[in-house]
């Protein structure tokens, strides 16, 4: 049976949780599948490809980290950069022999990552000459995230009201909101979300279209709850939005601490994660003084023990390592219940070490990035808390899952959505005034996707590349956006080969060719971004060496990005009209979102043009007088 987001609000609560742990199976075995596939992929090259796995490493350093873990850090063992991929800190991963496809390899988790080396965390160490790593089915989160939907099945109290709320339907409290302090830094709808969010007694969910500075807002009104005396946990669904959240806590809330793998270690947010709180403590020598001897320990372990007594030798090694790190976990355990009950802010991803936090529960728990978070994704931050405040765009990426049949039905869509479109209750407040697009980027997306509602701040509504330092004043530069018309120039899609995803050379070469425009016309490479909806568009473009230094990027890996010129090619272009996931437009809302100053799009309007969004976008960039055919440029018919 297919359940639409919507229809969750019909069904018993029985019903309901049944059908998010069939969603979180049916993800569990297209994961599986996946991996399985790509093992299978015995030469590099192909087994990159996917984004999935990076071969050829070896062990280029090591340590030890909070709780004991080994932190070991792989490089290419023929020193060259790491290929493009998606393994993300806090991705689970499988560290494994890369000349035995056999070996089913030790669970890690990414918890740091560079051009040229990537730091696993994970328990005991890996034995191999060279290494592989692949990223693994996420059973972690889908174990943890099952436990906290058990729970809330049965919650008696405040959840249980939660619940009856969220998914029941029962009628969400409204209270007026009442009036703040001016805040300077804020524009009056965002003070108004702030004042709207403080005041709901359950629930308040604050819509942040681009550009708006949702993440700021946020931060405020976590700002404000600890000046009134709460404890607020700050979730998001990834690593990297987490630290965006806590780089605007920090100037406000200095007792903020940061759970889990920080995605970017900035200095100025370094002395707010535990593990540089545990550090920080009087306990903190005797605590290195035994990560020194676990390190030692696990070198000598790591050594050639040749003989007939060296693997019994190593055996006695890692044995007593891991009796080391039982007494290291336990002292840091007391230290980290200190560090944890201490703050008034606890930041994490919305996959909650319940062992960490133990029963701590909070007066306010807020889900930043909660359109990308499924339904069952919320449960683990929600059964916290006493309110909740969730904050997003339903118009941008959905939560990214595998299995087609549980997107099918319904998987992708958020609960924050599922709750904007309910109707009847006053559950939201909108952002309307945006700070980084001029008007004419911003105009079709804010038509098409927000009722026309926002606002170009006065600081960016007319503002152009001729105004940037050094940029000449030309046509490219002057102009706000542009469109490039493929059709009829037999710039046709392709099939990578083995199938995996599709790149176009000739939107390629196009894209190439204005870049050095740009370029020549003053601007800065790290000025430039290029969106492609394909990966193998990515990797072809990468592979151009005009590209050097631009960012090139899928429209997931350029989510809550900006740059002051922004080049889309749409690939997709064949005589039978399919756009395949360009169909959701969501994800083409945020590309074109992206650019401060100008966007450049390049498509081919007879596959694109019998969508009716792509129609309509079309037909905004004729009446703005930004549509050219690719034979303005000098491409043969």
């Amino acid at each position: 049976m297919a359940f639409s987001s919507q229809s969750l609000d019909d069904l018993s609560v029985d019903d309901y949780f049944d059908v998010l742990a069939r969603w979180l199976e049916l993800e569990g075995e297209a994961e599986r599948e996946r991996m399985a596939q790509r093992r299978q992929l015995s030469r590099q090259q192909d087994a990159e490809r996917t984004g999935e796995a990076i071969l050829g490493l070896q062990i280029s350093d090591h340590g030890t980290g909070l709780a004991g873990r080994m932190l070991i850090t792989f490089s290419k063992a023929d020193g060259s950069r790491l290929p493009m991929n998606r393994l993300k800190v806090g991705s689970p991963v499988v560290i494994s022999d890369a000349s035995n496809v056999a070996d089913q390899g030790i669970p890690g988790v990414v918890s740091r990552r560079k051009g040229e080396s990537i730091q696993v965390a994970c328990e005991r160490w890996p034995e191999a000459m060279r290494y592989r790593l692949d990223l693994s089915p996420d059973e972690t989160t889908r174990r943890r995230q099952l436990a906290a939907m058990a729970s809330a099945r049965m919650a008696k109290g405040r959840t249980k009201q939660l619940r009856e709320m969220i998914q029941a339907g029962k009628a969400i409290r409204y209270v007026e909101p009442k009036p703040l302090s001016p805040a300077k830094h804020l524009n009056q709808p965002q003070q108004d979300a702030v004042a709207f969010a403080l005041s709901q007694p359950d629930l308040a969910i604050l819509h942040g279209p681009p550009g708006t500075g949702k993440t700021t807002t946020l931060a405020e009104v976590i700002h404000q709850a600890v000046q009134q005396g709460q404890l607020v946990l700050a979730c998001a669904p990834s690593n990297t939005a987490v630290d965006n959240l806590l780089e605007r806590l920090v100037p406000l809330t200095p007792s903020v601490v940061r759970v889990g793998h920080p995605a970017r270690v900035f200095e100025s947010l370094r002395g707010h994660t535990l593990d540089e709180r545990v550090d920080q403590d009087p306990t903190s020598d005797v605590l290195k003084d035994m990560r020194r001897e676990l390190a030692e320990i696990l070198r000598s372990a790591a050594r050639p023990h040749r003989g007939r007594d060296g693997k019994r030798r190593r055996g006695l090694l890692y044995a007593t390592a891991g009796d080391l790190r039982g007494q290291i976990r336990n002292l840091e355990r007391r230290v980290v219940r200190g560090v944890l009950e201490a703050a008034d802010v606890i930041c994490t991803t919305t996959t909650i070490d319940d062992d960490l936090l133990g029963n701590i529960d909070f007066d306010m728990v807020v889900i930043d990035e909660a359109c990308q978070c499924t339904e069952g994704g919320v449960w683990q931050a929600i059964l916290r808390a006493d309110k909740v405040v969730m904050a997003g765009d339903h118009c941008q990426l959905p939560p990214t899952v595998l299995s087609d049949q549980a997107a099918k039905e319904g998987m992708r869509d958020s609960m924050m959505h599922r709750l904007i479109e309910r109707e009847g209750q006053d559950i939201f407040r909108r952002l309307t005034v945006q700070y980084r697009m001029n008007e004419p980027i911003m105009r079709f997306s804010s038509d098409e996707f927000y009722d026309g509602s926002l606002i170009a701040d006065a600081s960016v509504a007319e503002h152009r590349l001729d105004q940037l330092a050094g940029v000449e004043s030309l046509p490219i530069t002057q102009e706000a956006m542009m469109f490039v018309d493929t059709a009829g120039a037999n710039m046709n899609e392709r099939m990578e080969q083995d199938g995996q995803s599709k790149f176009n050379p000739g939107e390629g070469k196009l894209v190439v060719d204005f870049v050095n425009e740009l370029i020549t016309a003053g601007m800065q490479r790290d000025q430039i971004a290029v969106i492609a909806p394909y990966a193998a568009q990515v990797r072809w473009l990468r592979r151009n060496s005009s590209m050097r230094d631009i960012e090139v990027d899928t429209v997931d890996g350029f989510q809550g990005r900006e740059k002051e010129a922004v080049i889309i090619t749409f690939t997709r272009s064949n005589d039978r009209g399919e756009i395949g996931f360009l169909a959701d437009t969501r994800r083409t809302n945020v590309a074109l979102t992206r650019a401060r100053r100008k966007l450049i799009v390049i498509g081919d309007s007879a596959t694109l043009g019998s969508n009716p969004f792509y129609g309509k976008l079309l037909e905004y960039f004729e009446n703005a007088n930004a549509y050219r055919s690719v034979f303005e440029f000098g491409v043969d018919a």
